[in-house]
């Protein structure tokens, strides 16, 4: 259910880049530019490459290195992968901490033309890290659970 939300909701940020950047170039070829669609459009490209890196990690289409755990046995690599995945869970739930801090000290900055408070650009790292880490918390969950081919 929340994957489909999180779909959604990408769909909707690249749509609305996509129709931002065009009608803006559209006004501005016009001589009647649109000075707030760039921070705008910087917003939502954010937001949605936060949105796509989690669907990303969902369906292991993320860049990885598999060099070493290609030449490990099934028992092998099922450790490695719970290995890593517990490390990368540690390493952001320790971000996290520090992604809060920093969304509510760039709340008082305002930012381009809208005056845009910097905590709305700030705040995604902070969602950002709490996708990961209950997609990273599933997939260990269902790597511990399941049994290595042998």
């Amino acid at each position: 259910m929340l994957r489909r939300v999180e779909l959604a909701c990408a769909a909707l940020l690249l749509a609305a880049v996509v129709i931002l950047v065009g009608v803006a170039s559209v006004a501005r070829a016009f001589g009647s530019p649109i000075i707030w669609s760039i921070e705008i459009a910087q917003l939502l490209f954010l937001w949605l490459c936060i949105l796509a890196i989690d669907l990303a990690f969902q369906e292991d289409r993320h860049f990885g290195i598999s060099l070493i755990l290609d030449n490990l046995s099934p028992a092998g690599r099922k450790v490695m992968e719970i290995i890593n995945l517990a490390v990368i869970i540690g390493l952001l739930a320790y971000l996290m901490q520090y992604a809060w801090k920093n969304m509510i000290l760039m709340h008082p900055r305002l930012d381009g033309a809208l005056q845009t408070p910097g905590s709305y650009f700030h705040a995604s790292m902070v969602v950002g890290f709490a996708l990961l880490i209950r997609t990273l918390l599933v997939k260990f969950i269902a790597r511990i659970r399941e049994r290595a081919d042998i």
